[in-house]
């Protein structure tokens, strides 16, 4: 059991039966405290003048001694290299948390660039320590580890980071130069693009609801007025708003888009891959055909969710689902607000049959001044969590809590990343606190499920219903909105390839298309294409097709959860082994060890499975009957 440290004790009342810790016991805190990492923007400056020093300094230790490699010279470097990325990561980490706070803020938006501009330079300086060991043969790499047995517990990562990518390695150091500063570009397009997509695509402008009041569609407003006004009108005034209004961006984005899709392939081909979708299946340990078979069985399968729409409309008392229809609460009143500190309180209930460290690192994330709460005028849309495993602290969590019913699920989400953060910072070495973009959602995934499966057995039937509902809601976004919008993805870097830049009007052409193959016959859509890709962050990332990881962690979470629930002694042993190993191993070779789990057509079709029970079950949570004492 992680202890706990730093913070109010608990009195007898707010200790659990199993002696855990209370929630109730501590001060729950709602803002980031980044003075735990710098405690003022001038304190982070002057690391990043110390970090370009250090960069300087290590190229110029180790250039030379490179040409002459032993054993020992590699593993010095290792530790020279590791206690730099740390320190970068540390400063990183502090650059994107304030410019994620506010996008608007030129301070942070500087220093966030100055640092990505560092870890280009960095990059360029010891490229010759990358392209030398990406070339080595093997009897080489065996004569260096004979030459120093200490090396032995860095293998797993110059297996991940050196020796696998010997044919997809720069040529020389003008070639990684190059690379380097188009990456930089696109970092540059990615930070650009997100300030677009909150300050201007979400932006959508002013509606008039039913009652005369004037309402602002934003980033947190859109979502709530469709998740909680019962006047349907109003919703439709709502979602057409922002409908039109990205329509008319398209153009504008599709530009940032279609530069972005170039230097995507560009850098790829550059390192010997034949296109960036190539080069995120090889990063991911992954082949083509295992994600073409999870989309296959997925659109094959979209049916399954048709008795969960035809669920909907009826609650709906509609005769027609229409998309403004798809977000409203499935409450007596949707318009319900939710106290975070009692989301809180239910949230860590639903770790009781979890292993102790859950509820221990789960205090400490939330009194921590670890998660940002609520939303703000400038502060980016969404919500996502930031490793601390350089400093052994609890991650960062980012939210933008609004008291719905989905923000409580979205709480145990980003808490399932920070889980999953601090067990493995604190059980492997720094440079294996990494892994895979769908290992990182498998943790956060199956939190999702322990609550869903907590809220039935202990809320009222019609909040049960709800909770219930809305998780199924998810499942459609893992199992059709996420593989989607990869293979939209993918087709779009594919046609940018073959006629150049794309306009507005083309790229939602494509979106339209490829949506229309996963999305359902139940609901009516609109007529014209949509610009919905204009909102999805995702897509302007520089890690690529990051969304088609949902749909796959989500398979394997649900295979998961049913050992859980058949032996959770077991599981919960097998488990902290595995969100515990980093990348200590690869992938698949964590899977097959812990749980005996390939990722095949049958993962995809037994997680489709759990869906048809899990609709059924909100069927029969509806009709059950209300005992009155």
């Amino acid at each position: 059991m992680i202890p706990i440290t730093g913070a109010t004790s608990a009195n007898e009342d707010q200790t659990n039966q199993d002696g855990s810790l209370s929630i109730g016991a501590y001060n729950i805190t709602t803002i980031w405290n980044l003075s735990h990492i710098f405690k003022e923007d001038q304190d982070a400056r002057d690391e990043l003048e110390r970090l370009k020093n250090a960069s300087i300094l290590l190229n110029k230790t180790y250039r030379t001694e490179f040409g002459n490699l032993t054993g020992q010279i590699l593993f010095n470097w290792i530790n020279d290299q590791e206690n730099f990325s740390k320190s970068l990561d540390i400063l990183s980490t502090y650059a994107s948390g304030k410019n994620s706070l506010n996008v608007s803020d030129k301070s942070s938006e500087a220093l966030l660039s100055d640092v990505q501009n560092l870890s280009v330079e960095y990059y360029k300086d010891n490229s010759y320590a990358s392209i030398k060991l990406k070339s080595l043969p093997i009897s080489q790499w065996n004569r260096l580890f004979g030459m120093q047995p200490r090396l032995e517990k860095f293998r797993p990562y110059l297996q991940d980071n050196f020796m696998r990518y010997a044919d997809h390695c720069p040529e020389n150091e003008s070639h990684a130069a190059y690379i380097a500063d188009r990456f930089n570009e696109l970092s540059k397009i990615e930070t650009g693009a997100l300030k677009n997509i909150t300050g201007k695509v979400m932006n959508a402008g002013n509606i008039t609801l039913s009652d005369g009041r004037i309402y602002q569609v934003n980033s947190q407003s859109y979502i709530k007025l469709l998740s909680t006004d019962t006047d349907r009108n109003n919703r439709k005034k709502c979602y057409d708003q922002r409908f039109y209004h990205t329509l008319n961006l398209s153009d504008e984005m599709a530009d940032i888009y279609s530069r972005k899709v170039w230097l995507d392939d560009l850098l790829a081909r550059k390192l010997n891959y034949t296109d960036c979708y190539q080069a995120k299946m090889f990063e991911s340990y992954l082949n083509e055909s295992q994600i073409d078979e999870m989309n296959y069985v997925f659109k094959e399968r979209k049916q399954d969710f048709d008795r969960y729409y035809d669920f909907r409309r009826e609650k709906l008392r509609l005769d027609q689902l229409m998309p403004y229809d798809l977000n409203l609460q499935l409450l007596k009143n949707p318009n319900i607000q939710l106290n975070y500190t009692d989301c809180l309180i239910e949230i860590q209930r639903s770790y009781e049959g979890m292993d102790p460290a859950f509820n221990d690192i789960f205090i400490r994330t939330v009194v921590g001044d670890c998660v940002d709460v609520f939303p703000g005028p400038e502060k980016q849309p969404g919500g996502f969590t930031m490793n601390m495993a350089a400093l052994k602290r609890t991650a960062l969590v980012f939210l933008n809590f609004k008291g719905l019913i989905q923000d409580e699920k979205t709480i145990t989400h980003e808490l399932g990343h920070a889980i999953h953060f601090y067990l493995m910072g604190n059980a492997v070495d720094f440079l294996y606190s990494d892994g895979t973009d769908y290992e990182y959602e498998i943790p956060s995934t199956f939190n999702e499920e322990l609550f869903v499966d907590y809220a039935i057995q202990n809320y009222d039937r019609d909040t049960a219903v709800a909770v219930l509902a809305q998780q199924i809601d998810g499942y459609i976004s893992y199992f059709t909105f996420n593989p989607m919008v990869s293979e939209f993805e993918h087709r779009a870097h594919l046609q940018c390839k073959d006629q150049g830049k794309m306009n507005g009007t083309q790229i939602n052409a494509l979106w339209t298309n490829v949506s229309k193959e996963y999305r359902s016959s139940r609901i009516k859509y609109y007529d014209r294409d949509s610009a919905e890709w204009t909102m999805v962050r995702h897509i302007f990332f520089t890690d690529n097709y990051y969304t088609f990881n949902y749909a796959l962690s989500k398979a394997i979470t649900l295979s998961l959860f049913k050992r859980y629930k058949e032996n959770p002694e077991k599981f919960n042993k097998d488990y902290i082994g595995y969100l515990s190993a980093g990348t200590t191993m690869t992938p698949a070779e964590k899977l097959k060890k812990y749980f005996g789990l390939d990722i095949n057509r049958k993962l995809f079709e037994d997680a489709m499975d759990v869906v048809v029970l899990r609709i059924s079950q909100l069927e029969d949570l509806d009709k059950r009957v209300i005992s009155v004492g």
